[in-house]
């Protein structure tokens, strides 16, 4: 389309008049909505106050006349002053409330919390109950969360255990007698995260049909520094009909049970809380709803949960269950041997092909150095020259190939002279060659292909790993998070609001290995293939600069063992003359075609063939 002057004057024109028009109804839209803002000022103001203290007052004593209404038989267990009960052994400190006769608040004495540097607390805010409905009276029932227990007490048990006991007292018809209706007991057993919760029905009449409804409300306070990332590995997990289950909390809202359920457990990153029945339970339900970013409150996750269990009828029947509070610790939790080191994030989902490998492998070897050390950065250290050593032959295998890959290179360089843009032609050329100098060009991708699960196993580890919680190295000041030495003080999209200098030293050090192996490989004429070693420690400046510093420092120190080990075995242990003498006696003997060889030859032919078709036309 041709613009002349006209044209352009007219287009010019059009602009203008769209702009004041757009301009003019900006103005008259926002007149008008002050015209509105001020009639609903003035029909505020002319509407009655109302007392909002009063408002409050008055829905207390609806919810009031409500709870005692629906309290029966239990009404003087409606209304109490809250009394508490603390217990503590080596690992953590519980408060007991008597309203509800349940746990308050869990404070865990070996792990800080990230944000403010006091005690981990789980289950510690209002949201969080233990409560299952009673029959009351004729057709009422209620919560077990809304009636003052008594006889708070602290009983000592049978090898240093303690027993947290509450009773409800109730059970007369028209006063309430000084029977013992139900009894909560707790045992807390010394160095345990777990803790034995037993529901004593003495009137088992109190639930009908032999049916008991078990609600369960749990809330996880953010912990960490990173919220994004621990709500990233925040799960819902559950072992039903004998198989575990997990959900990520971000990806799904609600899990239905049509089959018994042996414990639901929720997690944190780095701390689990656990719910189970001795019997199961026998179906039930959990909803969540997950934070969508951090505020002032710092809450991360609410969950609520029903069950149904079953109840002897008999007197005195005794429900069992039990609640772990403490960390997400795989060597803590497989001692169990109930599934919940399931729920520790040792490769799931398409990475569940490494979970083996950290089970049997890592972990093993982490502990044995955690054994001689109390640095981490050095275990991981250690860890990484270990599994560099290990897999030597292969990277030996790797190094081989690529010495005869760089041996052939004059030679390959001629091709390319000789062929130019024919890229049909030369690599048919290469392949000859490859195949009467005895070469498998494929032969250092094996053992490279090796080291993948290796890696997605450490991604893995060091992302659940809570030893590493909390501790320093160098200038990293938590090893589970990522080292932020350098702050922006805004945020850069794919980056982030920092720059890890662990993650800069790592993608260095890919830099220097990818420069030292383009040296030792042939020359190559695809662009993208030429370029693409250089440009992959670029992406990993955005791949690891949230991952945790332990990762980073693993690459790290694997990349400076790899640069150390081609140099030694290129220079030191591979005869480069051997290998050339070597060759020259490959291409004198008579060779014999594959299969795949001679499949590929005629593909390439093929190619050539309508290659030259096509120049024809």
């Amino acid at each position: 389309m041709k613009f002349d002057r006209s044209t352009i004057i007219g287009i010019s024109l059009l602009v203008v008049l769209f702009g004041f028009y757009f301009y003019y109804n900006s103005l008259d839209q926002i007149a008008h909505q002050k015209e509105i803002a001020q009639k609903d000022s003035i029909a505020k103001a002319a509407m009655p106050k109302v007392d909002s203290t009063k408002l409050k007052e008055d829905a207390l004593k609806a919810d009031s006349v409500t709870k005692v209404t629906k309290a029966g038989n239990f009404q003087t267990a409606v209304q109490g002053a809250e009394q508490l009960v603390t217990v503590e052994n080596e690992l953590f400190k519980i408060i007991f409330t008597n309203k509800g006769g349940q746990p308050k608040s869990v404070e865990l004495k070996h792990f800080k919390n990230a944000l403010d540097g006091k005690q981990v607390e789980l289950a510690s805010t209002d949201f969080n109950s233990i409560s299952y409905n009673i029959n009351t009276s004729g057709n009422q029932s209620t919560g077990t969360k809304d009636l003052y227990f008594s006889n708070g007490r602290v009983e000592a048990g049978t090898s240093g255990a303690q027993i947290v006991s509450f009773d409800l007292i109730g059970g007369g018809s028209d006063s309430v007698s000084a029977d013992k209706a139900i009894t909560h007991q707790y045992i807390i057993y010394p160095n345990d995260y777990k803790i034995n919760f037993n529901i004593n029905l003495i009137q088992p009449q109190l639930v009908s049909d032999g049916k008991m409804n078990l609600y369960w409300q749990y809330e996880a306070k953010q912990q960490e520094v990173d919220f994004a990332f621990e709500k990233q590995n925040t799960q819902i997990g559950f072992i039903e009909e004998g198989t575990f289950d997990y959900f990520t909390a971000t990806n799904k809202e609600e899990v239905n049970f049509k089959n018994k359920v042996n414990w639901i457990g929720v997690r944190q990153r780095f701390f689990n809380t656990f719910l189970s029945a001795k019997d199961g339970f026998k179906t039930g339900d959990i909803k969540w709803t997950i934070a969508p970013e951090a505020d002032s409150a710092h809450s991360l996750l609410k969950t609520t949960s029903f069950f149904q269990l079953d109840v002897n009828t008999a007197a005195n029947s005794v429900v069992p269950l039990s609640i772990y509070y403490g960390p997400s610790d795989y060597n803590i939790l497989k001692k169990y041997d109930n599934g919940f080191s399931d729920l520790v994030n040792l490769g799931q989902g398409m990475y569940a092909f490494v979970r083996p490998v950290n089970q049997y492998f890592i972990i093993p070897i982490f502990n044995f150095f955690k054994s001689f050390t109390s640095s981490y950065g050095l275990i991981i250290a250690l860890l990484t020259i270990f599994i560099r050593l290990l897999m030597s032959p292969l990277s030996y295998k790797q190094y081989l190939s690529g010495s005869k890959m760089k041996a052939l290179k004059p030679e390959i360089a001629k091709l390319t002279e000789k062929f130019g843009n024919d890229q049909q032609a030369k690599s048919m050329e290469q392949m000859k060659l490859f195949r009467e100098a005895g070469v498998n060009p494929m032969g250092g991708c094996l053992p490279a292909l090796l080291q993948i699960p290796i890696f997605f196993a450490l991604y893995s580890f060091f992302s659940a790993n809570v030893d590493l919680r909390g501790q320093s190295f160098l200038w990293a000041n938590d090893l589970s998070a990522s080292d932020a030495v350098i702050n922006f003080g805004f945020h850069i999209p794919l980056l982030g609001a920092h720059l890890s200098l662990f993650t800069l030293l790592a993608v260095i050090t890919s830099f220097i290995s990818a420069i030292y192996n383009m040296s030792l490989t042939p020359d190559q004429s695809n662009p993208m293939m030429k370029y693409m070693p250089y440009i992959f420690p670029f992406f990993l400046l955005f791949i690891f600069n949230m991952l945790p510093s332990a990762l980073t420092w693993y690459y790290t120190v694997s990349n400076v063992i790899t640069l150390a080990m081609q140099f030694v075995i290129q220079n030191y242990i591979i005869d480069h003359d051997k290998i050339l003498a070597r060759i020259e006696e490959n291409k004198k003997k008579p060779k014999s075609k594959s299969k795949w060889q001679e499949r590929l030859e005629q593909m390439q032919e093929q190619q050539k063939q309508m290659q030259k078709d096509r120049n024809k036309k």
